[in-house]
Order: C-alpha cells, then structure tokens, then sequence
C-alpha cells in the first residue's frame, strides 16, 4: 500500500508537468529548477543539485556535475537550439532528481523502490500525458471539423483551444490533491530563492520570503508558450491525413520548444513592458495553478539546493561545495 502511494506520488509529479528549469544561453548564469517530491532540484552552470526533506526534519543532499556535451558545448547554448535542450534536461535531470527524491521518500517508509517499477510507473505517466495533451485534442478537432466544415486554421485553432482547456482544468484538478499541493510550495519556494539570488541579497530565508512566488522564467509558462507555438505552428501544415497530422505532433515538438523558449526568454529580458505583460498574462494565470505560497521550511529546502549550484565566492565564502555521490543530512 505505502509502495502504491510513494508511486502515485511521483507519477503525478511528473504528469504535474514539474517545472522544467531554465538555463542561460550565454552571459550570465540564469539558475533554475523544478519542484520535486519533498524537495527542490537547482541546476547551475557546472552542476545540478536536489535536496529533499525528511522526515526526521534534516535535508538530504545530493549534487552531481554537468558534464554531457550538451550542457557544456557552445551549439547547444545557441538560440532556438537551446529551447531543444530544455526538453532534454527535463527529461534527464527532471527524471533523475524525481527518481533520487522517490527512493529518499521511499526510505523514510522502510521502503525499498526498485528502478523497474519506478521506470514503469513514469512510462504510464508519461503514456497518459502524450495521450490528454496531443492525443484527445486532435481527435476532438477533427471531429468538430467533419461536423461543421471547418478549415483548416479552424481545426487547428480548435485543437490548440482543447489543449489550453485541458492544460489548465487538469492543472486546476490536481492542484486539489494533496501531495501536489505540497509539491506547489515547493515550486513556489524553488522561484522565490531565484529571485533572492538575482537580486544579489544573502540567501537567506528571511530574504526570500519576500519576493514573488511568479517567475518570467517558470517551466509553467515554458509549457503554456509551447501550447500557443504549437497553434501557429501546425496551421502551417495544414490539415493531411489523421496519421500525418499526428505524426508532426511528435515530429515538431523541438520546433516549438526553441520557438517557445525564444519568446520565454523575450519575455523575461522585457519583463517591465506593459504590452508584453498582458500578451503573457496567461502564462502567470498558469503559474498561480501551478504554485504556492512555501512554508519556511520549503524555503530552507529551496535554499539548500541553489546553494550547492552558486558559486561559493557569491554566496557561501566560508564553505567548500563538494560533489557527492551519496546523499548528505544536514539538519535543519
């Protein structure tokens, strides 16, 4: 029973869409992270970082460097390709902070996950999210277009109407359930530590309390961006047969990634445009489902991870930040 829990745990987790981060293309770091179970994941320019909370009260940590070409060579930092490299990360370290914070979970319960059924549990989640967001809009648009004669753009806008529908109605359903709730504060925490960070304040509690829970550079309106994309993008290609059509649902999706992210990143460098506020309107509407107000105690969380990944000059001067292959408690 407890095994089913921490399972369904963390496959709403990843059907949650937890928030894929954002990294800077060139210039300045821009840090970044998602939410997982009890927890936070930071990612920084030489390395990434979870830390979880415990039952006991402590933090565990666990931080590995970056050393794939595609987080370090120049070609992947380039515009357009670097929105592709958002989906990658989300898929590798998303995937591997969920599985990390799963098993920390799970030992707290006396239970001993096995990467089989934790991989099984993630491919369904990921098999119903494919099959909700892409799946049922394009069916529901081609049957609303045989029943009324649409054209193509109409079809097109349908299915992008249905997926937006979908999108925030289940966003706004699993908001209701309470692992997710918990999860939204640490999603929460995860923006208002960022925010600390850019302001160039101590990383502290006290300090990030204050700042808002909304972030320009949220995975949420990464997601809402690419629904938007994907409208413009597949009234392009028209209406083919049902097969093609679907097949350019999976075909294109770095497409729209590294157009989406372009206008992301847009947006965030443009943050004080009062026009380009109320295009993006939307995308903080889905970043309110999608977070929380933390608790304190999410905030330390939040803090512990982005420290692991912030050069140790600019915000720890006093502590050495260490690469750990075996989480550290720290008691909080």
């Amino acid at each position: 029973m407890r095994i089913n829990k921490v399972k369904n745990s963390l496959g709403r987790t990843f059907n949650a869409f937890v928030a894929p981060f954002i990294l800077a293309a060139s210039g300045e770091v821009l840090y970044g992270g998602q939410a997982v179970i009890n927890g936070v994941m930071m990612r920084g320019e030489k390395n990434w970082a979870v830390a979880v909370r415990k039952e006991d009260g402590s933090i565990a940590i666990k931080t590995e460097p970056l050393k794939q070409a595609v987080y370090t060579h120049p070609f992947f930092k380039l515009p357009f390709v670097r929105g592709v490299v958002i989906l990658i990360e989300a898929l590798h370290l998303g995937v591997g902070a969920l599985l990390w914070s799963a098993s920390e979970r799970g030992r707290d319960n006396d239970i001993e996950l096995s990467k089989r059924g934790i991989t099984i549990t993630l491919a369904i989640s990921l098999t119903f999210s494919i099959s909700l967001f892409f799946g049922v809009p394009l069916l529901i648009s081609y049957a609303v277009q045989h029943a009324f004669g649409l054209s193509s753009l109409g079809a097109n806008l349908v299915d992008g109407v249905v997926r937006a529908a979908l999108l925030f109605g289940y966003l706004g359903v699993i908001r209701l359930m309470p692992d997710v709730k918990i999860m939204w504060g640490y999603h929460g925490a995860e923006h208002k530590s960022i925010h600390n960070h850019e302001a160039h304040l101590p990383l502290e509690v006290i300090n990030a309390r204050t700042f808002s829970r909304i972030h320009p550079r949220c995975g949420t309106t990464f997601m809402v961006l690419v629904v938007l994309v994907s409208v413009v993008v597949f009234s392009a290609i028209g209406r083919p047969s049902i097969a093609v059509v679907a097949l350019s649902r999976i075909v294109l999706v770095p497409v729209i990634a590294g157009i989406a992210y372009e206008i992301l990143r847009f947006g965030a460098n443009h943050r004080d445009n009062i026009l380009l506020s109320k295009i993006l309107l939307p995308t903080r509407v889905a970043q309110l489902l999608t977070t929380s107000e933390p608790s304190d105690e999410q905030l330390e969380v939040a803090i512990a991870a982005l420290k692991e990944v912030v050069p140790v000059v600019a915000v720890v001067p006093d502590r050495n930040v260490a690469i750990l292959d075996e989480p550290v408690l720290v008691t909080a």
